[in-house]
């Protein structure tokens, strides 16, 4: 046999109040149903909770241990209604966040700190992820938000520019190259062996970079697809490698950055990329507040 919450209540009256009379009083009701109430459920828990007499109510042991639990269970019941309008309103829940490897390097602390600052019910799980991952992460809907490169299909995905940046060279330490008092230019790199992006993994700087700086297939020693890797392999001696500015902000020691001369002067995007038709209510409030805060970040000149 179950139990009610106005049952609970009324044991909870009861025992507070020790009086049956002044529990009925403070509950808005007359003493018999209260009686009846209590006696259902001390049926429903198969255990006698109070001790009746003419001048008062005492607790048993079992209703001393059962008023702890009551009260615990109202309070919950209280709780949850208000618990699921925050987050139908999307003032409380998870969002969980896909960002790449370079992003970690800058914009992702500003976000995680807009975040904190204007929505701190908000939980936020975190996945290092390529856009390519991210991508299908947004659609199979693992994650709620992306730090992204584009392209992507902008009739499925809503998106925000949270902002550009120029392409580097990562060389050694004591390159040539860093010798220059100007920018590097595509002529500057025809025959240094390069550590390039992952034509698969890293498809947004593998096209960027084979538009500003074509780089013939013998001179390219290793492809990889994250940019701290790159750098590793740069410090190694292994080549040069084209990273975003934001990867500048790594001390790493063996490698020197130096700006590469481009069309435009910051090519590198990332964007703030979510499913239109996402489920969670804790998105939009999330997108508004990020997107009241662009540019977040503006990558210096190295």
């Amino acid at each position: 046999m179950s139990f009610t919450l106005e049952q609970l209540r009324g044991f909870v009256a009861v025992a507070e109040e020790r009086h049956f009379g002044r529990a009925a009083a403070r509950l808005a009701m007359t003493q018999p149903p209260l009686s009846r109430q209590i006696q259902k459920l001390e049926r429903a828990v198969d255990a006698q909770l109070l001790v009746r007499n003419n001048r008062r109510v005492t607790l048993t042991t079992a209703g001393e241990v059962f008023l702890v639990a009551a009260r615990r269970l109202l309070s919950l019941a209280d709780t949850a209604p208000k618990l699921a309008r925050r987050v139908s309103s999307g003032s409380t829940g998870v969002v969980r966040i896909g960002f790449t490897a370079a992003s970690a390097y800058g914009i992702l602390g500003q976000v995680l700190e807009k975040m904190a600052e204007h929505l701190p019910d908000i939980d936020v799980d975190l996945a290092e992820m390529v856009t390519r991952e991210q991508i299908m992460g947004l659609v199979n809907e693992e994650i709620d938000l992306g730090l992204a490169r584009p392209p992507f299909d902008r009739t499925k995905f809503g998106s925000t520019l949270l902002y550009r940046e120029s392409l580097l060279v990562a060389v050694p330490t004591g390159h040539p190259l860093l010798a220059l008092d100007r920018d590097v230019t595509a002529a500057d790199v025809t025959r240094e062996p390069v550590i390039m992006h992952s034509p698969g993994k890293a498809r947004y700087f593998y096209d960027l970079i084979a538009g500003v700086a074509p780089i013939a297939h013998e001179n390219t020693v290793h492809t990889v697809s994250q940019v701290l890797t790159m750098l590793w392999l740069v410090a190694a001696g292994r080549g040069i490698a084209f990273v975003p500015a934001s990867a500048a902000r790594l001390p790493i020691d063996g490698v020197g950055f130096i700006r590469l001369a481009t069309a435009v002067p910051e090519p590198v995007e990332l964007h703030l990329l979510w499913l239109k038709e996402s489920a969670n209510p804790a998105l939009g409030r999330t997108v508004r507040v990020l997107e009241d805060c662009v540019p977040l970040s503006h990558e210096p000149r190295p």
